[in-house]
């Protein structure tokens, strides 16, 4: 099998890391969009969130990632220890993540489920795939807060849908080509048909935010809910 070789470089990112919390066992930070979740192996590509963090927290691992566009909530190891203890709290499903999205058109029902299979293909990287006979059980739900329209420059109105996604399993690319699959994808998202303005040549960030982490500390025993607001 041929090497899959990736040629993305990403832009400069002048937005900053928000530490939205921190103790000695762990950070909890937000994200912007644009940048990394780790170095990538071509130079051009060594800035990114570990590559910052580690430079405050010597040792920080990452238990976790966000995609390249997606902006929203991390949390951050400080040692191994609570890496390893994260870890299996996210490979248990005991961590439930809800993300706040803006989708392509208006979605007809107010809530819904998406069940349908993701596989990886190499012939088709970066993209993921549809597929009930070798893809991996995905599952995702969603709540709509708004319908609304965008006024264009041009005066067209772009109908839009404000959503809660909350993905029950975290396979990679998971809510963005779910929500192709239901015939909204999310707005500026590049690989999965939502990434320019319907009537213009302008694209849009991909709107997709990490909004809400809920896990278990894993030194204090306590339930932590955290919440970052949506920018968009």
């Amino acid at each position: 099998m041929s090497e899959i070789i990736d040629t993305f470089i990403a832009p400069p990112c002048h937005d900053r890391i928000e530490a939205l919390y921190q103790d000695e066992h762990l950070v909890l930070i937000n994200k912007p969009a644009g940048l990394l979740s780790l170095s990538g192996k071509n130079p051009q590509n060594l800035d990114s969130v570990h590559h910052r963090l580690v430079q405050i927290f010597p040792g920080c691992t990452l238990v976790h990632r966000l995609d390249f566009g997606t902006s929203g909530l991390m949390v951050v190891a400080r040692n191994k220890a609570v890496n390893a203890a994260l870890c299996q709290q996210f490979s248990q499903r005991s961590v439930s993540k809800m993300y706040s999205a803006l989708l392509c058109g208006h979605v007809a029902l107010d809530e819904g489920v998406i069940d349908a299979a993701i596989a990886k293909d190499p012939a088709l990287f970066p993209l993921m795939s549809i597929c009930a006979v070798s893809g991996k059980p995905a599952r995702s739900r969603y709540r709509v807060v708004e319908r609304f329209e965008r006024q264009l420059a041009d005066g067209a109105r772009l109908p839009l849908t404000r959503v809660d996604l909350i993905p029950e399993t975290g396979r990679t690319h998971q809510l963005r080509i779910h929500c192709q699959q239901l015939g909204h994808p999310i707005l500026g998202c590049d690989l999965y048909g939502g990434l320019l303005l319907p009537g213009t040549g302008q694209t849009a960030r991909l709107m997709l935010h990490a909004s809400e982490l809920h896990f278990t500390h894993p030194v204090s025993g306590e339930p932590v809910a955290a919440r970052c607001e949506s920018p968009f």
